[in-house]
């Protein structure tokens, strides 16, 4: 079951194997975000190992004129024990993605994570204007605020459901909550505008009841096409990856890799038994 895991949603192993993923996915017209797998490091040669997989992908991209970019996690780089540190290597990272016209994507982890993650996020996107965004869980109750405030610094946002075990006090319990909150913040961000500029934000949901919604928000309100994209995970909904991407629709896939899939994955599961389902429902779907 590993294999057959790591086969479908894993690109592999290696960084080679990510390009060559990358590189079929940007031939059918979609987008890529290349997600280097590994979190709670331990020392800063650890953080310092993860973050030249990053370099180098980011050399990679250039060189090939991908349309991709990357996605890197705090706990990757050193949060846990030295969040100076962390914020200085995805520095490094963002300063490089600046250099070589590329964007670097700050995931988001638990809510303990939430109010740093954006911290940082704003720090590293006023100097580097542009060239960093993060990410925004519709399950947690602060992420209207957290979406205002984002949005009127013109930082980029991916917007997800949140796949963590969360209490109640911070995080809306149902499913149904969730999706309402998803809802009104998806339609905020493709609508925002300050001094006539939008700001283009990720809808990453496999939802298609969302995603009719949206489509039929985009035209009801003419939205454009361009204004934002839609965001999946690799080898999920590959159907309507490409449906979407031939309708004219910006599709982003998120590429994760490395050796570290097997203990990231068991660690999420574990936290919130409703990933396995997600991901045995769409195992046997095309």
């Amino acid at each position: 079951m590993g294999r057959k895991l790591s086969g479908r949603f894993i690109a592999g192993m290696a960084v080679n194997d990510a390009l060559a993923a990358c590189q079929h996915v940007n031939s059918e017209g979609i987008a890529v975000s290349l997600d280097s797998l590994g979190e709670s490091v331990t020392t800063e040669v650890e953080a310092r190992a993860s973050a030249a997989i990053y370099h180098h992908l980011l050399d990679a991209i250039h060189e090939r004129g991908w349309n991709a970019n990357v996605s890197v996690k705090l706990s990757q780089m050193g949060m846990d024990f030295d969040p100076g540190l962390a914020e200085r290597v995805v520095g490094e990272i963002v300063e490089h993605a600046a250099a070589t016209g590329c964007f670097v994507r700050i995931d988001m982890e638990s809510s303990a994570y939430t109010e740093a993650t954006i911290a940082i996020t704003e720090r590293l996107a006023a100097r580097y204007p542009g060239c960093v965004g993060t990410v925004l869980q519709a399950y947690l109750y602060r992420t209207a605020e957290d979406t205002e405030r984002l949005l009127g610094q013109g930082i980029r946002i991916r917007l997800c459901k949140g796949a963590y075990k969360e209490d109640s006090a911070v995080a809306f319990p149902t499913k149904a909550e969730v999706d309402a909150n998803y809802v009104r913040l998806m339609k905020r961000m493709v609508t925002f505008s300050q001094n006539g500029k939008g700001v283009f934000c990720g809808i990453a949901t496999h939802d298609e009841t969302i995603i009719e919604e949206m489509l039929a928000f985009v035209r009801t309100n003419k939205v454009p096409q361009n204004a934002f994209e839609f965001q999946m995970l690799y080898g999920i909904r590959r159907d309507l990856q490409r449906e979407l991407a031939a309708d004219g629709f910006g599709v982003r896939v998120y590429i994760p890799f490395g050796p570290e899939w097997y203990p990231y994955f068991m660690r999420r599961l574990a936290e919130r038994p409703a990933n396995l389902l997600f991901l045995l429902q769409n195992f046997f779907r095309a």
